[in-house]
């Protein structure tokens, strides 16, 4: 093993106790969502919203539904969340007879909008001239107010799983949550996802020369972390840059690089098999070809070969070194499954 300042830092194991990724270079994960659900319940159950003469509170947290993970790769802290929210409130003009009371829905808290551009909903039960007024206030001044404690959330959460991710390098300070900035995953960009045609309903392919590509790679990782690289939405995110639509499931439909790749998966065998039907956006209307990765887990490495078949004749040199140069290398460089040096 090299000592402290010989070698390739990226391989050197510190003169730390706990000796795990070394320089953060590997992805490291922690499920963030049961926690965020508490602290979100906690900043917004029973907030008070009062100001000339009208008296509001959030009386429940009726829904919420989502999920958070804070991420670290390459020393980068990277944070996902979405969340649907429905709250339930009251209200009261001073000197007023009746209680109004409402529900405001928070259809996607996201790392993709600000939260100056986060949607709320304001509804109430019933009418009236104090019930109108009651809501106007809602709506104008109540939903700032949530917004702060909704930004409170991410500053916490920030702070909260920031801790153990991005390990100090030998001789530095550990991170602050105030230099760690949100790197946003695209899950809630609207692309123009052509529809994808079941080829179990429909003959694969048309009258066209196809070929069949045929690569293998080796990967420094797990079968499981390659498996994992291609079917968690936040690391297909990450390696391909761009927005991505994917449903992991039998069946399940998917969209990479802005909805120029399209398919379906056919086959999923944990850390061992993905078999997807697959089409570049220029292809013939309602071709596709059948893509299956065969991972498999040697002693010191993982190699997964693919094999695609019918593929149009005119297409097989683009997409073949489109395979290398946006899905394995560009996987490489996100999560340092490249060679040892």
């Amino acid at each position: 093993m090299a000592k402290w300042g010989e070698g390739d830092p990226r391989w050197i194991v510190e003169e730390r106790p706990d000796a795990t990724n070394v320089n953060n270079w590997h992805w490291t994960e922690k499920n963030a969502g049961p926690w965020s659900k508490e602290r979100l319940k906690e900043l917004l159950t029973n907030l008070k919203i009062a100001q000339n003469g009208v008296n509001c509170k959030l009386t429940e947290i009726e829904k919420i539904e989502g999920e958070a993970t804070a991420n670290n790769r390459k020393g980068k802290l990277i944070f996902f969340y979405e969340w649907d929210i429905k709250l339930k409130w009251e209200g009261q003009l001073a000197g007023g007879s009746d209680t109004v009371n409402g529900e405001i829905q928070i259809p996607n808290l996201s790392e993709e909008n600000d939260v100056s551009e986060v949607d709320m909903t304001v509804t109430i039960k019933g009418s009236g001239e104090e019930a109108q007024r009651v809501k106007a206030f809602m709506h104008n001044v109540g939903k700032d107010e949530i917004r702060k404690q909704l930004k409170e959330y991410i500053r916490s959460l920030k702070e909260e799983f920031s801790k153990g991710l991005i390990l100090p390098k030998k001789g530095e300070a550990p991170v602050k949550p105030d230099n760690i900035s949100m790197i946003t995953s695209g899950f809630n960009k609207k692309i123009n996802m052509e529809p994808v045609i079941s080829p179990k309903n429909q003959q694969i392919g048309c009258k066209l020369d196809t070929k069949t590509i045929e690569l293998s790679e080796k990967f420094q990782c797990r079968a499981e972390e390659f498996y994992n690289a291609m079917t968690r939405i936040e690391m297909v995110t990450a390696f391909t840059q761009g927005h991505v639509k994917m449903d992991v499931e039998k069946g399940g439909k998917f969209a990479l690089f802005g909805g120029n790749v399209t398919g379906e998966f056919r086959e999923l065998q944990p850390n061992k098999k993905i078999v997807q039907y697959w089409r570049l956006k220029q292809w013939p209307d309602q071709h596709f070809s059948e893509v299956t990765f065969n991972i498999e887990e040697k002693d010191d490495h993982t190699l997964v070969t693919l094999k695609q078949d019918l593929v149009p004749a005119s297409e097989v040199e683009q997409t073949r070194d489109n395979w290398r140069r946006y899905y394995f290398d560009s996987i490489k460089r996100a999560f340092g499954f490249g060679a040892f040096l």
